[in-house]
């Protein structure tokens, strides 16, 4: 199972990014993916999810009706676009493959929000 992040960068507050990460090593379309952030001293936190065919999302509170999940099961990518970003969205941002009772990780991408 690998997966890789990008899409991150440093974003004005109100600006957008958008998030991709490509999959490879298992049957994509069979799993849900989720994106999760991580801010410097904090713990790392669900941010959206996706079911394996991609009709079901949900969203973590503090970023519903800003942030869009999507997947596309031919190219096996999830993305995350997040439009109008607040500092509080500063924070390193992991895509998740839960495989069985495991749980399989990029790397992450850093996205900064900064004026």
């Amino acid at each position: 199972v690998h997966l890789v992040e990008s899409g991150g960068g440093l974003v004005q507050p109100g600006g957008s990014l958008r998030l991709s990460c490509v999959a490879s090593g298992f049957s994509f379309s069979r799993y849900t993916m989720s994106w999760h952030r991580q801010a410097p001293g904090k713990e790392r936190e669900l941010v959206a999810s996706i079911s394996n065919t991609g009709e079901t999302t949900g969203y973590e509170d503090a970023v519903q009706g800003r942030f869009f999940i999507s997947r596309d099961n031919v190219k096996n990518m999830v993305y995350l676009q997040m439009d109008s970003l607040k500092p509080e969205d500063t924070a390193r941002y992991y895509c998740k493959a839960i495989i069985g009772s495991s749980d399989y990780w990029g790397q992450g991408t850093e996205v900064t929000v900064s004026s």
